[in-house]
C-alpha cells in the first residue's frame, strides 16, 4: 500500500510538472504578444507626437516670420536659423520625454509596490529614452526649420 501511494504521488508530480511547464510557455507567449502590442502603441504615439511637434513648429515659424526676416537681414546665416529651430524642437520633445520618464518611473515604483515587486530602473534606459525623445524632435523639426531657414529676408519683413 505504501508503494502504491508513492507511485501515485510520482505520477501526480509528473502531471503537475508538465502542467507548470505548459503554463510557463503560455505566460511567455502572452508576454511576447503584450510586448509587441506595447511596441506598436508606442510607435504610433511617437508618430502622432512628432506630427504634433511639427505643427507647433510650423506655427512658430509663421508667427516669427518677421523676426526671422530681421535676423536674416542683419546677416544671420541659413545654418544658424536652421539650428535654432531644430534645437527648439529637440528641447520641446526632450522636456516631454523627461516628463514621461518621471511619470513612468513613478508609476513603476507605485505599481510595483502595490503588487509586491520592486522596480529596477537602469540609467542607460533613461539616457536612451531621452536621446530618442530628442531625436524625434529633430526628425520632425527638420521641415519647419528648413522652411524658416529658406525664407527670403525681403518677403519675411513684408509679412505682417
Amino acid at each position: 500500500l505504501m508503494n502504491g501511494a508513492i507511485l501515485q504521488s510520482d505520477s501526480d508530480l509528473q502531471y503537475k510538472a508538465e502542467d507548470l511547464l505548459e503554463r510557463a510557455k503560455n505566460l511567455q507567449e502572452l508576454s511576447a504578444s503584450t510586448n509587441n502590442l506595447l511596441l506598436w502603441v508606442a510607435s504610433i504615439s511617437l508618430l502622432v507626437g512628432g506630427i504634433g511637434v511639427m505643427n507647433i513648429m510650423l506655427v512658430s515659424v509663421t508667427e516669427r516670420t518677421r523676426e526671422i526676416g530681421i535676423r536674416k537681414s542683419l546677416g544671420a546665416r541659413t545654418g544658424s536659423i536652421l539650428l535654432q529651430f531644430l534645437s527648439e524642437s529637440a528641447i520641446i520633445t526632450l522636456l516631454g520625454g523627461i516628463i514621461g520618464i518621471i511619470l513612468g518611473v513613478a508609476g513603476a515604483i507605485l505599481i510595483g509596490g502595490v503588487i509586491g515587486f520592486s522596480a529596477r530602473i537602469q540609467p542607460s534606459t533613461v539616457l536612451i529614452a531621452s536621446l530618442f525623445s530628442a531625436g524625434v524632435g529633430i526628425f520632425f523639426g527638420i521641415y519647419p526649420a528648413r522652411k524658416a531657414a529658406k525664407l527670403s529676408p525681403i518677403e519675411a519683413l513684408r509679412h505682417e
